[in-house]
């Protein structure tokens, strides 16, 4: 379905099988993916799916929260914080924006946002 060298030597993708084994099966399938493969499966199944961007409340939080983790070094933080700007630019591509500001009022929208995308389709 997809794929991407989401950071130098790291390689993610989707197979198109999967999907549509799980599809079959009834399931909804939920995917945390970057912001190329989110646009592809867009491309692939065009309204049935809902592209959610996911993005902190400034660049500044993102990166005391990447510097907070302590599980990724200084050079690492720095490629990511660079790719950000990049990926901010898709941001109007997506169906619907989520700020993750405070994770409890985040998991709350983001529940909204998928209930309201699900019961609407049917």
């Amino acid at each position: 379905l997809e794929y991407e060298e989401v950071y130098e030597g790291r390689l993610y993708g989707t197979l198109f099988s999967e999907i549509d084994r799980l599809t079959k099966e009834g399931k909804a399938v939920l995917f945390d993916i970057d912001v190329v493969g989110a646009t592809n499966i867009k491309k692939k199944f065009g309204d049935s799916a809902l592209l959610v961007f996911v993005k902190p409340p400034t660049k500044e939080a993102l990166v005391e929260r990447l510097k907070n983790r302590l599980t990724e070094t200084e050079e690492e933080i720095q490629k990511r914080t660079a790719k950000m700007e990049y990926e901010l630019s898709f941001e109007t591509q997506f169906d619907k924006t989520l700020i993750n500001d405070k994770l409890e009022t985040a998991f709350i929208d983001a529940e909204n946002i998928v209930s309201e995308f699900v019961y609407n389709e049917n």
